[in-house]
């Protein structure tokens, strides 16, 4: 048997709270995804890569039993079909599943890899607006956060794929945002922890900003631009994150969302972790991804801070996909200005 505090990391200063009042409350209330309690039965999906690991399949349940809540498995999680879990078509059936069964409070991706822009065009988005729940997960799952925000209009959590680990600060958010429905502040560190490396944020262009948070992994971002299934960036905040992506691949994607006329749209941008994200070629003389985020950032003219705990590492937060936020360059926080759960 599995140690739940083994994979629930830090999550157990906050697993106290469980206690919170099991309230029910009516699908859509002010046409916000509905509220987790402890007991609440959420669904586990598999939109993209398929996963031959047994043991993975058993840490995702695990991991939502630490959490207080009943795991129901998608029908096709389990399946293989080239390199995606099942066909398209039924990566997609399992998502139209969780939405439309009502005993299901929320939807958990297990894991990303590639695959979830595939189902984009197969997905019943009449069915999806008609039952607000949040889609919880990151990675290749920008994909289908980006599209609920361009068709469905509810906020989703870009948070850890539940099968990764889940530390403190990931918990942490995850709970005030779709537990309590609280409004925090996300990214605070105390003074002392402000000097470590890992707490380190490097304000680009210092101010507040105030708009809709849109965004996530940057190739799966970049990949969407010109379709219908990017929501509008007018005014909005822009966080993006990237893994194993070397420095020229990096400038390719921020030019394309320059040349799109995305970057010229937002009120503001945060960027996380871009973690292995370097040539690794002996005596590299070429630009660092700090220099081409200041080449296309700064001359934005808005507020702008990198280094923001988001992104393919330990302690990521969890974060409000398409909820008005402001955001603070100077001390690298992200103030959530509206509930996300009804």
């Amino acid at each position: 048997m599995m140690d739940r505090r083994s994979i629930l990391g830090g999550m157990g200063g906050a697993m106290a709270a469980l206690a919170w009042p099991q309230t029910a409350l009516p699908h859509g209330v002010s046409g916000l995804p509905l509220r987790l309690h402890p007991g609440d039965t959420v669904g586990l999906i598999a939109p993209a890569s398929s996963d031959d690991e047994p043991m993975h399949l058993e840490t995702a349940q695990a991991t939502v039993r630490g959490m207080g809540l009943v795991p129901k498995l998608g029908r096709h999680v389990s399946d293989i079909w080239g390199y995606f879990s099942g066909t398209d078509k039924d990566r997609a059936d399992d998502i139209h599943a969780m939405f439309a069964d009502d005993s299901v409070r929320a939807i958990f991706s297990i894991r990303g890899g590639w695959g979830s822009a595939r189902l984009l065009p197969l997905l019943d988005w009449d069915l999806i607006r008609a039952h607000p729940k949040l889609l919880i997960g990151s990675s290749d799952v920008t994909a289908l956060h980006l599209a609920i925000a361009a068709k469905a209009g509810f906020p989703s959590i870009h948070a850890p794929n539940v099968s990764n680990r889940w530390e403190a600060a990931s918990w942490n958010s995850l709970w005030r945002l779709a537990f309590t429905g609280e409004t925090p502040v996300l990214g605070e560190v105390a003074e002392a922890d402000r000097a470590a490396d890992r707490w380190r944020i490097t304000t680009l262009r210092p101010g507040k900003a105030q708009g809709r948070l849109l965004g996530g992994n940057l190739s799966v971002l970049t990949s969407l631009v010109g379709t219908p299934w990017l929501p509008d960036f007018e005014g909005a905040i822009l966080f993006i994150e990237d893994v194993g992506e070397p420095e020229y691949r990096i400038d390719r994607m921020m030019s394309q969302l320059a040349l799109s006329g995305l970057l010229g749209k937002l009120s503001g941008v945060i960027f996380g972790q871009c973690m292995r994200c370097n040539a690794n070629v002996p005596n590299y003389a070429g630009f660092t991804v700090p220099d081409i985020l200041g080449q296309y950032l700064t001359p934005l003219g808005v507020p702008a801070f990198s280094g923001a705990n988001i992104g393919h590492i330990a302690n990521q937060l969890s974060l409000p996909v398409g909820a008005q936020v402001e955001m603070d360059a100077e001390v690298g926080t992200i103030r959530v200005l509206q509930p996300v759960v009804g």
